[in-house]
């Protein structure tokens, strides 16, 4: 889960498949709020703070796709819509409404739970490329890089050294954290197709860095190596107002 605790607002009108999801989840690590209509899911997301809405479509009165479209008017909050219907069509309206994934009944609880994990996961990696792109300054793991200034500092607030080649491809790797990045692409986001440059190139600066920020250059867990695929940034980056005045 992306955090320990995601609350979860499950709209269904059939109690006994309402009850049995609420359970499944709260065994989970979920908090779970429940509602049977769209005015008792509205009085819920009033009063509490909502992580996922698992939202069936046949429901009394306002059906759930109508409720979906105004939900997504006025929120991001991610949805996941539940139906016995199985049509192609039906899935595509719902996703067109705005819903992130679509489930037909009856289902397996451990899918919908994975499904959540899945949806959640999307959500906070779109929320944190927000908070980077754009961004002066990073850190990761107590490590403050700074565009403006182009400099590292570690943990303790010393300055690191950084040719301008080590500095751009750090940079490539923050503002791309958790993504299998090709030496072919790196080289296209840092040195461009430049007369002389190569894809082994790519290897040595990612050994000099290596030096230079992971607690065990030779058994590297900041920057690791993807067989057949190239290098993977795996701490969580975080945007800040500026590096350390120091």
């Amino acid at each position: 889960m992306v955090s320990p605790s995601p609350n979860i607002l499950v709209v269904e009108d059939d109690r006994e498949t309402r009850a049995l999801i609420a359970k499944y989840l709260r065994t989970n690590a979920c908090n779970v709020a429940t509602a049977a209509d769209g005015r008792e899911m509205a009085r819920a997301m009033t009063d509490h703070r909502v992580d996922l809405l698992i939202l069936d479509v046949m429901l009394p009165g306002e059906d759930g796709l109508s409720l979906c479209r105004k939900v997504r008017a006025e929120s991001s909050v991610p949805i996941i819509m539940l139906t016995a219907r199985g049509e192609d069509v039906d899935r595509i309206v719902g996703l067109e409404m705005g819903a992130d994934d679509y489930m037909p009944k009856p289902f397996n609880p451990r899918e919908l739970l994975a499904r959540i994990k899945a949806v959640l996961r999307r959500e906070a990696a779109a929320r944190n490329a927000c908070a980077v792109e754009g961004a002066t300054a990073l850190s990761f793991q107590g490590w403050h890089i700074d565009f403006r200034l182009r400099e590292l500092r570690n943990p303790a607030g010393a300055r690191v050294a950084m040719t301008s080649a080590e500095f751009d491809l750090l940079r490539t790797f923050c503002e791309r954290p958790g993504r299998v990045l090709s030496r072919d692409s790196l080289l296209d986001l840092t040195q461009g197709r430049s007369a002389g440059s190569f894809e082994r190139s790519i290897d040595v600066l990612v050994s000099r860095i290596r030096r230079k920020i992971e607690p065990d250059p030779q058994e590297a867990t900041l920057i690791k190596t993807v067989r057949s695929g190239g290098y993977i940034f795996t701490p969580r980056v975080e945007a800040v107002a500026s590096a350390p005045n120091l």
